[in-house]
């Protein structure tokens, strides 16, 4: 009796990976070959699914980078998107056409973030292809992603300072809170920024000792170049006429306004508010004066100018020398005829 062999089978089934595949398994169905399938599936489709993922990663980068270009541009421009316009104007009420104050400031802001939202969308498009390109090779991504996100845990913790560094930089920068050439307050260091950067501040202070901040260390900013500046001048007047005083300061603070040098950098006229303490020296009388931010310390060096003149001509202050020299002597000079004696002590 005869034992039936097994025939081989001439022609086996793809591997799982082609057979899970539409296209390989429609190809076997069609063919009945298994190599012919599975030659196509690794020779022909599997390129093809790679050229395509990097072709349109590479087309999602070209749309994205041209959406933020577009956004510098017209930022730069003058034409201020919502997500790029500043907490507050800071525009000086006495400028006619806001356009003026727009120009270097506000492009080296737009181009520093848009470098940043650039650089951020290639690493997120390019991350997304690769991990794609992975899996059409059947490399098994639960391991790489778990690696990643035990590296990313780990970086987080060792470099949280550089971390918050960057993300306090960037907030900065979206928000305008200082930019180079600003005189800026923040905390020890006081002084005119020169640089700014992602993760570092330079400020040179008053004596040339240049400052470098980290941004993740700066919890309050003081500037003092943005928008409008009021100067504040005290001038004590002893125990003279407080309305005598008065008169005369407000004329003198009315000439810096009428300084055809000055009147540009005066967002509003100066104003005499009155006595603002009494001190065992006599009144002390307060006068303000908005100014631009940039020409405040020259207004106020010539308002103080003018209003100590003033009071030395008026003769207010050989009054208070007289007072400080002798206590108790009046303040007004003695009537004609008289002695001139002030009762010393």
């Amino acid at each position: 009796m005869l034992l039936a062999l097994p025939v081989a089978d001439p022609s086996p089934a793809p591997s799982a990976d082609c057979r899970t595949d539409a296209w390989c398994k429609n190809v076997w169905d069609l063919t009945g070959s298994a190599w012919f399938a599975e030659g196509s599936y690794w020779i022909v489709l599997k390129p093809l699914r790679v050229a395509l993922i990097l072709l349109l990663a590479i087309a999602a980068r070209w749309a994205l980078h041209r959406t933020i270009n577009r956004l510098v541009r017209t930022t730069t421009e003058g034409a201020v998107p919502t997500m790029l316009r500043p907490l507050r104007e800071r525009i000086p009420s006495a400028t006619l056409e806001p356009e003026q104050f727009m120009p270097e400031r506000r492009r080296q802001r737009a181009e520093a973030i848009g470098s940043v939202l650039r650089s951020m969308v290639t690493a997120f498009v390019f991350g997304i292809a690769l991990l794609m390109v992975l899996k059409e090779f059947s490399f098994d991504l639960a391991p790489l992603l778990a690696s990643a996100g035990i590296a990313g845990v780990a970086l987080g913790f060792g470099a949280q300072s550089l971390v918050k560094d960057l993300i306090a930089g960037l907030f900065m920068l979206i928000e305008d809170q200082y930019g180079v050439g600003d005189n800026v307050d923040l905390g020890e260091a006081t002084g005119v920024v020169e640089s700014v950067g992602l993760r570092v501040t330079t400020v040179r202070d008053g004596r040339g000792v240049l400052w470098y901040i980290r941004n993740g260390e700066i919890v309050r900013v003081g500037n003092k170049s943005q928008g409008w500046a009021l100067v504040v001048v005290d001038m004590p007047v002893g125990f003279a006429g407080t309305e005598e005083a008065t008169a005369v300061l407000r004329t003198a603070a009315a000439s810096v306004a009428l300084d055809p040098g000055l009147a540009p950098q005066i967002v509003e006229e100066p104003e005499v508010l009155g006595v603002e303490q009494i001190t065992v020296d006599g009144a002390v009388i307060r006068t303000v004066v908005k100014t631009t931010a940039d020409g405040q310390f020259a207004v106020g060096r010539e308002l103080r100018r003018r209003l100590a003149e003033a009071l030395e001509n008026s003769g207010i202050t050989a009054r208070i020398a007289a007072a400080r020299l002798y206590p108790g002597a009046p303040t007004l000079p003695p009537a004609s005829g008289g002695t001139g004696t002030a009762g010393a002590t």
